[in-house]
């Protein structure tokens, strides 16, 4: 019998995905395959699916062909048998992402034996995501043993020294049919890159970051791409000349700039003129860029760079995005800070497009003093869902930029304002936690707050406010925020979310900022939070189910009759008026085409014939039948005459040889049946034997000298 949960694929399938996510998930979800056979096979497809390195793989070989069985990275020490594939062929049909990085201690001795002895031609038969960076050409070629037909996406990320970079990618094309395809690279892109990759029209994300990559070639072939959703470029370090490039083939440029007259590819010579600054300012004061829309389809944009690279990028883009992320120098300028806000406002706040992310993070690394990123450029966002900041040498906010927020984006459901920041500077964070009221009190389904904060106690009004109490938030981190008095703290955030049911905080040791008072107070506040929120709620409770007294008043009214006739005539004329009717019928045209129904009927009128078999074997019945002759015990009175005692002697010596040398010949068989016969009737006619004297009668049957021969003797009668 299986388990219940196995019943439902799709429950099981995130059942196991929320385990292996979870810390130790690959530990735990091992441990549940061994449970029993049911939860093997769903178990082990989960704990195959993705793998992050090729170990895995080669230790399925036996551990006598390993170099050493604790380090498959070494290599095999012989050939393997075909048997030996066994094992890692099955489990090879189970992955469906795999990540290869050359550095990692895998020998590449292992891939010249898949190579020369392996039994099929792909060992990951059903492989669809392959991430591979590599250095040298030798690892890029070893990445040819994992591009099956089957393969979806490719991320490729190639070191200085990989060679025939155009040879590999007409080889990928040629087996292949991508939908996402990822290429970095420090060197710039090959020279006939579109070329190489025109076959490839089914892509659905392209993520390139090489030098080259904006030129107006690329351009023209992503926007041609009928299927391209998610788009990811990096502008770091490119003039606003070459962003603008990219669209130079897509769309007709109306301004006269030197774009028209340069192609630059994002490597600008040192002789050639940078007119970067000359760009930004004509831009600012006459606005004088192509208005064109392209990329109608894209719905995930990603870029990395300058923020005044971004603006001219965006200002180009007007499909319907549903995310928005950007990767920006820290600290923006703030002139080209408010630009990108005011141009994100008017791109994404129509009512076709729903604006659902917006991711910023940095690229640089340090500690310097903090700055104030404003937030009141964002005017409005009425769809956006999810707005994260990441920027940690920005990380100051206020009060008015959350209720900046709270006012643009009414159904924000996600907002973390840089909850990585540590507090820097003698004032602490400009951010407390009474003014998250504003959010709670105008965002209804914000869900997830995560920000540094001044713990500091709440105001009279707002603990008397029911208005500015969450339902919906449920999820809150306070990274290194300050708290002093922990339980006005936990007082005013029971007020605030009630149904809070995350509190987090930074508490390592060996973090940067990391301060023990206030992560003691967090702790505190933890503790006390969840009993304090039962007794507002239980209060709320009370207060809901009381029943609201009605106040009676006894009050007299004056009725008495006050009337004034006055004498008034009037004219009086009925208004009349005129209207027609037109009544038209409605007309219906029906044709009904009637067809008999047709029946075929065949009846099969085949005679059955019936084959029967008559057993005509005659019975032979054997049927014996005793004779016996009967005896009859007579008397003989063979006293001879007294006249011739001598002459009676001499008859009876002939009547002896006659008797006993001729009888038996002349006697027919006849008669010897019919004497028989004849005592056998009477031996029938009686029960008891007769006694009586039998004389031999003569019988017409017997021949006369036979007869005569008998009878000559005077003998008495001889009885049978």
């Amino acid at each position: 019998m299986f388990p219940t949960i196995l019943r439902d694929p799709d429950a099981a399938k995130k059942l196991l995905d929320t385990i292996i996510d979870s810390p130790n998930g690959r530990r735990s979800l091992s441990r549940l395959a061994r449970t029993c056979k049911a939860m093997c096979e769903p178990a082990l497809n989960v704990l195959w699916k993705e793998l992050d390195s090729l170990l895995p793989l080669i230790g399925l070989f036996p551990n006598n062909l390993l170099k050493r069985a604790r380090r498959p990275g070494l290599g095999l020490a012989k050939a393997p048998n075909p048997e030996d594939w066994d094992r890692l062929l099955e489990y090879g049909k189970r992955v469906r992402r795999i990540t290869y990085v050359e550095s990692s201690s895998v020998s590449q001795s292992v891939f010249a034996t898949i190579s020369d002895h392996s039994p099929v031609s792909y060992i990951l038969p059903e492989l669809q995501q392959l991430v591979w960076k590599i250095e040298t050409a030798a690892g890029l070629e070893a990445s040819m043993l994992f591009v099956n037909p089957e393969l979806q996406s490719l991320v490729l990320e190639v070191g200085n020294r990989a060679l025939k970079l155009d040879d590999y990618l007409s080889e990928v094309c040629r087996r292949t049919q991508l939908t996402a395809f990822s290429f970095t690279s420090p060197t710039p892109l090959p020279r006939d890159f579109t070329d190489l990759l025109r076959s490839q029209n089914t892509l659905e994300k392209l993520v390139l970051v090489a030098p080259g990559a904006l030129s107006a070639q690329v351009g023209q072939w992503a926007a041609s791409l009928p299927t391209l959703h998610s788009l990811e470029l990096d502008l770091t370090s490119r003039s606003v000349i070459a962003v603008e490039g990219f669209f130079d083939e897509i769309i007709p440029s109306g301004a006269s700039t030197p774009s028209d007259a340069t192609s630059d590819i994002g490597i600008l010579s040192g002789d050639e003129i940078d007119f970067t600054e000359i760009r930004k300012s004509s831009l600012r004061l006459t606005g004088d860029l192509p208005t064109g829309g392209v990329f109608s389809d894209l719905r995930h944009l990603s870029l990395t760079g300058e923020v005044s690279n971004i603006a001219v990028f965006i200002k180009h883009i007007t499909s319907q995005l549903t995310s928005l992320e950007l990767v920006i120098e820290d600290p923006p300028e703030m002139a080209d800070w408010q630009d990108l806000s005011f141009i994100i406002c008017e791109r994404f706040t129509t009512g076709s497009s729903r604006f659902a992310e917006l991711v910023r993070s940095t690229s640089r690394a340090g500690d310097p003093p903090s700055r104030h990123l404003p937030l009141q450029y964002f005017t409005s966002f009425p769809y956006l869902i999810r707005l994260e900041i990441d920027l940690p040498e920005s990380t100051v906010f206020f009060n008015e930029d959350l209720h900046c927020v709270a006012k643009a984006c009414p159904n924000i459901e996600t907002l973390r304002l840089c909850p990585m920041a540590r507090c820097a500077g003698p004032t602490g964070p400009g951010v407390t936690l009474e003014g998250v009221s504003t959010l709670a009190q105008n965002c209804k389904r914000l869900h997830t707050l995560a920000l540094v904060l001044d713990a500091q106690a709440g105001s009279e009004e707002t603990l008397s406010s029911l208005e500015v109490s969450s339902r919906s938030l449920l999820r809150l981190h306070v990274g290194h925020s300050v708290v002093n008095d922990p339980l006005r703290a936990a007082i005013l955030l029971s007020h605030l979310a009630p149904h809070l049911e995350s509190l987090k905080w930074f508490h390592e040791k060996n973090r940067p900022g990391f301060v023990e008072a206030n992560a003691q107070g967090w702790q505190k506040v933890s503790d006390w939070l969840p009993h304090l929120q039962g007794v507002r709620l239980m209060e709320r409770r009370k207060v809901a189910s009381m029943e609201v007294k009605r106040m009676t008043k006894d009050q007299s009214v004056d009725a008495t009759d006050k009337r004034t006739y006055v004498n008034k005539f009037a004219h009086v004329r009925p208004k009349t008026g005129e209207r027609a009717i037109q009544s038209t019928p409605s007309l219906v045209e029906r044709m009904t085409q009637v067809k008999p129904d047709l029946l075929s009927v065949f009846v099969d009128a085949t005679p059955k014939c019936v084959e029967t078999e008559v057993d005509a074997t005659p019975q032979a019945i054997h049927k014996s039948v005793g004779v016996e002759p009967m005896t009859v015990d007579a008397e003989i009175d063979a006293t001879p005459p007294a006249e011739s005692k001598y002459g009676v002697l001499a008859g009876l010596l002939a009547f002896a040889c006659r008797l006993f040398a001729t009888y038996p010949l002349t006697i027919p068989k006849h008669m010897l049946d019919k004497s028989l016969s004849m005592l056998h009737a009477e031996k029938a006619n009686g029960d008891e034997p007769s006694h009586e004297n039998h004389e031999l009668q003569d019988s017409p049957s017997c021949s006369i000298s036979t007869t005569t021969e008998l009878l000559d003797h005077d003998i008495a009668p001889v009885c049978l």
